[in-house]
C-alpha cells in the first residue's frame, strides 16, 4: 500500500519520505506529508480483499487512477475502499502543505473486531461486493488522527500504542451517528436533514459568536423544534453541546501541537475565563489541560 523508500516517482520533486508508524500482514498505519512549494507524487495500490483508509487532514490530494479517471480529496476528508475482485494500482499525488494518515485492514482482522454486530460490508452477501466511501472526518477523529502527527514517544512503547491507535480509530470512524429515519420520520424528508447540516455549518462557521437556537433555525428554514430535535438525532447532542465539544476537540488539537500555553488555548476557543476552560476540559476528557500536555510529554 506505501511506497518503499527505494521505489522511484515521475515527478523532479523529491517526495516527502511516508513514515510507516505499524506495519504487519494484518495491518498498518502511515503519515505522509508534503511541507513542501510543489506537488509530489508516490505510486501506490488498493491490495484486493484489504481494507484501505485514507485520511486527508489538511491540504489535497489526487488519486490517479489512469490518464483519464481521478478523484480528489480535499482537507478534512476521508476515503474508504475495499475491492475483492483484484488490486487497483494508482498515484497518489499530494499539493503542497497537504497531510495525511494512511491506514489498512485485513478483511478477516475487521471482520474479527466485528464478529458480534456485523458491519453492512461485512454481511455474507455483501463479501463479495466492492464498497466504498467518502465522508467528513468528525471533529473527534480528526484529534486523534493528528496526534499521531505530533506524538513522541519512546521505541518501545511506539507499536503498544499504534496497535491501539488503529482501534481508535476504527471505533470512531464506524461509530459516525446517522439519521435513525425508522425512529425518526420526520428525518426521512431529505431536505430537512440538509437544513440542520446547514446549520450545523453555519454554527461552526460562527462559534466566535454563536446565533441564539431561535436565529439558527430561522437562518435554516426549520422551527425551533424541528433544529433541536433533528440536531439531536443527528448529532447526539444538543446544538450548544455540539458546539462546546467542537471546540474542546480543538482545543486538544492545539495542546497536541506543544506550541500554545493553557492560558493561550483557552482564548484562542473563545473562553475569557481560563479556569472555565479548565473545568469544561476536564469534564469531557478526565484530567485538566496542564496534566494532558504532561502526560503527552511523556
Amino acid at each position: 500500500m506505501y511506497r518503499k523508500k527505494d521505489q522511484p516517482v515521475d515527478v523532479n520533486t523529491p517526495i516527502s519520505p511516508i513514515r510507516t508508524l505499524l506495519e504487519s500482514p494484518e495491518q498498518s498505519l502511515a503519515v505522509m506529508e508534503n511541507a513542501g512549494e510543489e506537488f509530489i507524487a508516490a505510486p501506490s495500490l488498493i491490495r484486493k480483499s484489504i481494507i484501505h483508509f485514507y485520511f486527508c487532514l489538511e491540504g489535497q490530494a489526487f488519486f490517479e487512477f489512469g490518464p483519464h479517471y481521478q478523484r480528489e480529496i480535499l482537507g478534512r476528508r476521508n476515503y474508504f475502499f475495499f475491492n475483492p475482485d483484484q488490486d487497483l494500482p494508482f498515484r497518489l499525488r499530494l499539493a503542497p502543505r497537504t497531510r495525511m494518515v494512511l491506514m489498512s485492514i485485513t478483511l478477516e482482522k475487521l471482520h474479527e473486531l466485528f464478529i458480534h454486530e456485523p458491519l453492512p460490508f461485512l454481511k455474507p452477501e455483501n463479501i463479495k461486493q466492492k464498497y466504498y466511501d467518502e465522508r467528513d472526518i468528525p471533529s473527534n477523529l480528526l484529534v486523534e488522527l493528528n496526534q499521531l502527527i505530533n506524538i513522541q514517544l519512546s521505541a518501545n512503547a511506539n507499536r503498544l500504542y499504534y496497535q491501539g491507535k488503529i482501534l481508535e480509530l476504527l471505533a470512531l470512524y464506524f461509530s459516525e451517528r446517522k439519521p435513525d429515519t425508522e425512529n425518526c420520520p420526520f428525518l426521512n424528508n431529505e431536505d430537512l436533514v440538509r437544513k440542520i447540516k446547514h446549520a450545523k455549518e453555519h454554527l461552526l462557521a460562527h462559534e466566535d459568536n454563536p446565533p441564539t437556537i431561535k436565529e439558527l433555525a430561522r437562518l435554516a428554514g426549520l422551527n425551533e423544534y424541528q433544529l433541536k430535535a433533528g440536531f439531536k438525532e443527528i448529532y447526539g447532542n444538543t446544538v450548544y453541546g455540539y458546539l462546546l465539544d467542537h471546540k474542546l476537540d480543538h482545543a486538544r488539537m492545539l495542546l497536541d501541537s506543544r506550541k500554545f500555553q493553557v492560558a493561550q488555548v483557552a482564548y484562542q476557543v473563545g473562553y475569557t475565563n481560563p479556569s472555565h476552560f479548565i473545568a469544561a476540559f476536564k469534564k469531557k476528557f478526565g484530567v485538566t489541560p496542564k496534566k494532558y500536555l504532561m502526560a503527552a510529554a511523556v
